[in-house]
């Protein structure tokens, strides 16, 4: 059920209890588990935090400690899918889900006692109504009357007929409305989204508290932040979100003129501003950020020699020397970086390159540190999917977490290293993802397999990094391809995952369209195309357009996605 007051209906009640949280593994979750642990910092509440990364790690975790806790908080994770059946509860457990991924589930929405939503009720859910997919069960078969031995026969023949006939006329109508639950449900819950970000959720709860505080509010920015980087929600939702979480950076970080009230360099303040679109760029130099950023590397088409050329010539456009791009941003000329948004706007104009401008917040601490929302997201994304083993699992998710604090600056400076080689790594496979061909018409999509040996392929066996390579290769694939149609279709990449296991990491992309409403159906596709070949899968990742498959069952799979979605 949803939960309309999340103070008195959430947060009053886990206040003097023992809370479990499980996390998922991506920034927006991290940033709404940081502003729920500062929370429960105020008022003592005891807690255990538990990383997981997939369905199995949740059943695992709930094993262990469904003994020991009473209320479980699910941070994005658990709202698309029917967890009592999946968890089997005990009747007095309840779960908080808070969640960003659509469409929640059903039985998840009517379940008034052990299910409760903290979801953005202002999100166009579009829950179909009670009536439509549950029914009371009826006895279908009622006891027949036991008849006094008086009675006539021919009135027993005529009771009877009635009853057959009322029997029939039931039958009936209970199949029409299972074949209409099909139909509605199966429109509900064709195509996965992304609603409001989770930080954002759970920093209204903050707010409505009266316990925000400027760290609160840098978390759920960049818990939104990371839901456009990863192409979660359309330019629209942004935009909306960005506008909310302005008018609360107005309230935390005004600046009064007078010296009474003005604060001290080293406060953090956080500043909402039009920035450049491209990557890292102010912990790297120009140069390499043009180069790896997704956007400017697309439109310009650097994987060839030509638009090696272009690329000079918008260095020339600028009038900005190689000598001062190619250095560090903090050492170029003071007198450039100046007036160097306009002068990139003004010439990516001239480049056909409109949406380099992006509304976004960018953080000071103190005099020395500043980073935009996208270098905290890019740093944080990284630390969690390193794939240099450090100890055990669970590393990676706690150092993650720390870089979010500001009292851990190495950590995030470490971050932001991991990104810069991540990004590196994403431009060169798309480069020579389309020097190669390696793209492919299937038909109804498109179709990428990174083989084993690749450079970086172990990289592409996380799935946020996937993704990501997969959203930028699509991109940069309609900007290179002449074939309209090819524009227009989805991309489904795969990559090998355990070499020893044979199994490879496969996601699915929905479109590059201007219009595109970030609606994927692969979830539900996947599913189907499994179950008809008996493909040996494993639908493990909270975001359903990522699984897990067997190397000799992919070519059947594949068959049966192409005749499914032909």
């Amino acid at each position: 059920m949803f939960v309309s007051d999340c103070r008195r209906d959430f947060y009053d009640l886990i206040v003097s209890q023992r809370v479990l949280l499980l996390v998922a593994s991506d920034v927006d979750a991290l940033c709404a588990c940081k502003i729920l642990q500062a929370l429960f910092q105020c008022d003592h509440v005891q807690y255990t935090l538990v990383p997981v990364s997939g369905w199995q790690e949740l059943e695992t975790a709930f094993l262990e400690h469904k003994d020991q806790f009473k209320y479980f908080v699910l941070i994005n994770c658990g709202a698309n899918v029917d967890l009592l059946e999946i968890l089997q509860p005990e009747e007095d457990t309840i779960f908080f889900v808070c969640d960003s991924h659509r469409p929640i589930n059903v039985v998840n929405v009517y379940n008034d006692t052990q299910i409760k939503l903290l979801v953005k009720q202002d999100d166009d859910l579009d829950v179909p109504a009670y009536d439509d997919i549950f029914r009371d069960e009826e006895d279908e078969e009622e006891d027949s009357e036991n008849e006094s031995d008086g009675s006539e026969p021919l009135e027993k023949r005529r009771r009877f007929e009635e009853e057959v006939i009322e029997r029939t006329m039931k039958r009936r109508q209970r199949r029409e409305w299972e074949a209409r639950r099909r139909e509605i449900l199966f429109d509900y819950e064709q195509y996965e989204y992304h609603g409001t970000s989770s930080a954002m959720v759970m920093f209204d709860l903050a707010w409505i508290m009266s316990k925000d505080l400027n760290d609160m509010l840098w978390w759920a920015i960049v818990g939104l932040t990371d839901q456009w980087v990863q192409d979660k929600i359309t330019q629209m939702k942004y935009v909306t979100d960005i506008g909310i979480l302005q008018r609360h950076v107005s309230r935390h970080n005004h600046r009064n003129e007078d010296e009474e009230n003005s604060l001290s360099i080293d406060c953090m303040r956080i500043a909402f501003e039009y920035d450049l679109r491209l990557a890292l760029y102010q912990h790297w130099s120009l140069y390499e950020s043009l180069c790896n950023t997704s956007y400017t590397s697309a439109s310009l088409k650097l994987w060839s020699v030509q638009g090696q050329k272009r690329l000079q010539e918008f260095l020339a456009d600028m009038g900005l020397p190689l000598k001062q791009v190619k250095q560090k941003f903090h050492s170029m000329d003071i007198s450039l970086k100046e007036n160097l948004r306009e002068m990139i706007e003004e010439s990516a104009n001239k480049f056909g390159m409109k949406d380099l401008r992006v509304q976004t917040f960018s953080i000071h601490f103190g005099f020395k540190n500043k980073f935009s929302a996208s270098d905290i997201v890019y740093a944080t994304t990284s630390l969690m999917e390193n794939i240099e083993k450090e100890g055990l699992e669970t590393t990676n998710f706690i150092k993650a977490l720390d870089s979010l604090s500001r009292g851990n600056l190495d950590k995030l400076h470490q971050g932001l290293d991991l990104a810069k080689k991540q990004l590196r790594a994403i431009q060169q496979t798309v480069a020579s993802c389309i020097c190669t061909n390696l793209v492919i018409s299937q038909g109804p999509f498109l179709y990428c397999s990174l083989m084993e040996g690749t450079p970086d392929v172990k990289l592409f066996s996380k799935p946020v990094s996937l993704c990501l390579l997969s959203k930028y290769l699509l991109k940069s694939f309609v900007c290179s391809t002449k074939n309209k149609r090819c524009k227009l279709l989805p991309l489904v990449m795969a990559a090998p995952m355990d070499v020893e296991q044979g199994t490879v990491i496969m996601v699915g992309i929905p479109p590059e369209t201007e219009s595109s409403d970030k609606k994927n159906f692969f979830g539900r596709a996947f599913e189907k195309a499994a179950e008809s070949t008996n493909s040996r899968t494993l639908h493990n990742h909270f975001e359903m357009s990522i699984i897990e498959l067997k190397t000799e069952d992919r070519s059947k799979f594949l068959d049966a996605l192409i005749s499914l979605l032909s």
